[in-house]
């Protein structure tokens, strides 16, 4: 496909899909109501940049091999309209991906979290081995400009897969358009409750992507679950696809520095915390269906420093420490508290997270959060009016907000500037900050807000 236009260009996976189509030799075109960054920079920088905003049916034409949609454009997009009317094949990306991998051997990381730590310790450790593959990933890796790749000679393809909806022609799991040869799921915790109004018809999503392994695949997931684990159960009859189960590999903590525990030594890490360890004992497993044994794993797992905004340090300096973290459904927040206060026990610990998210902003899910952060000394919670406000949903009181919490002394703010007032407090002594959200807290400078509480 030498012409490919994208609908909805501006989104995480599209926009690198594009570069990705685009360093191949594709004349790739797009469009888009809102662009933010950084893919508005990384387009234009590559000279892909649409134009103008908005969306323009006299940019479809016939000469078009295909039309990629984003889940961002709708049923009545007019470019949407004009390509169906005339005839040009309409893809969404998960739909289009699957097509250009179909004689690959496809891996797919599901899981309400972890999913996308796991797949890029895979690509990190495959890079290292010199392995030739396509990936798909949700996140920026140090060392990759652009985190699609596909390519005519690679065998393999590694795929994060996401559980919300494709596209509004293929209003299904991204991650049942995929197909895996091998599969993984890491946990499962109710979340997009916009989309899955029940827990059950969420779990439901699952289970129909297990069933979608190929016949000959493998299924490897996490024990320690028990939602995953049943459904592994339910599903064990199916012989021809094999199961493979883990956990927490052995490791020992010693000055705030983890280390694996295994056959040849131990393995010093740059990351952190049971869930950060589960993901990677997940990884090793896929690793070694794909050739990778654990002697040269563990040596390329060594220098993983990690996905951009999974537990990524902001600043350091004399017994005080930031981080910031993409965790924002209440097992993410959990695992991540408690992740950090493992890491650092002795240490004062304030945990600040937004409410950010349609689920999130949610009555009828806030009760999730019950004893969430409990791991901390300080708990905070941040949520900008705003973004209620665009989400149409009713203002959540602050009562609300710690009830659901279960916690009293829990500080509920709504302005960057009382946010930053407030972690300001009693910085004395040795002490953790920690920043969750899939958001921007409201617009605030995360970097002068962790030097802010170093100094």
């Amino acid at each position: 496909m030498k012409r490919v236009h994208f609908i909805a260009i501006g989104g995480s996976a599209m926009h690198n899909l594009a570069i990705a189509l685009h360093q191949q030799g594709a004349e790739v075109t797009g469009s888009d109501d809102e662009i933010f960054e950084p893919s508005r920079s990384r387009l234009d920088n590559l000279g892909i940049l649409p134009e103008q905003l908005g969306w323009h049916p006299e940019d479809i034409t016939k000469e078009l091999d295909a039309v990629i949609l984003g889940m961002h454009a709708r049923a009545d997009n007019p470019e949407l309209q004009r390509a169906q009317e005339l005839g040009i094949p309409v893809f969404s990306y998960p739909a289009y991906f699957h097509e250009q991998t179909r004689n690959k051997t496809r891996v797919v990381i599901g899981g309400s979290h972890g999913k996308t730590t796991i797949t890029s310790m895979i690509v990190h450790v495959l890079r290292a081995a010199g392995a030739d593959f396509d990936y798909l990933v949700g996140a920026q890796l140090e060392g990759f400009d652009c985190m699609v790749r596909l390519s005519a000679n690679s065998s393999v393809a590694v795929i994060e897969g996401d559980e919300y909806l494709a596209s509004t022609l293929e209003p299904v799991p991204k991650f049942h358009l995929y197909k895996p040869d091998i599969a993984l799921i890491s946990g499962i915790a109710w979340d997009h409750i916009n989309v899955f109004k029940t827990f059950e018809s969420y779990v439901e999503q699952f289970a129909t992507f297990i069933d979608l392994i190929e016949p000959g695949g493998k299924l490897i997931y996490c024990a320690e679950d028990a939602i995953v684990a049943r459904l592994a159960a339910e599903r064990r009859e199916r012989k021809e696809v094999p199961q493979v189960p883990y956990g927490v590999p052995p490791h020992v903590i010693r000055n705030g520095l983890t280390s694996l525990v295994t056959a040849q030594g131990e393995v010093p890490l740059k990351i952190f915390g049971k869930h950060n360890l589960m993901n990677l004992e997940g990884a090793r497993h896929v690793c070694h269906q794909l050739g990778i044994g654990d002697r040269e794993f563990h040596a390329a797992i060594a220098s993983f420093t990690g996905a951009a905004k999974r537990l990524e340090k902001l600043a350091e300096h004399e017994g005080k420490v930031v981080f910031k973290d993409f965790a924002h459904s209440p097992s993410k927040l959990k695992a991540t508290v408690d992740a950090v206060r493992e890491q650092f026990p002795g240490r004062t610990l304030t945990a600040c997270m937004e409410l950010h998210t349609f689920s999130s902003l949610s009555e009828n899910f806030l009760d999730q959060y019950a004893g969430c952060l409990d791991g901390a000394d300080k708990a905070l919670v941040f949520y900008d009016p705003h973004a209620v406000q665009l989400k149409r949903l009713p203002p959540v009181p602050a009562e609300r907000i710690r009830k659901a919490f279960q916690r009293e002394d829990l500080r509920v703010l709504t302005t960057p500037i009382t946010l930053m007032g407030a972690v300001r407090e009693d910085m004395g002594g040795e002490g953790v900050l920690l920043m969750m959200s899939s958001g921007n807290f409201g617009g605030l400078d995360l970097t002068a807000l962790a030097e802010a509480f170093i100094a």
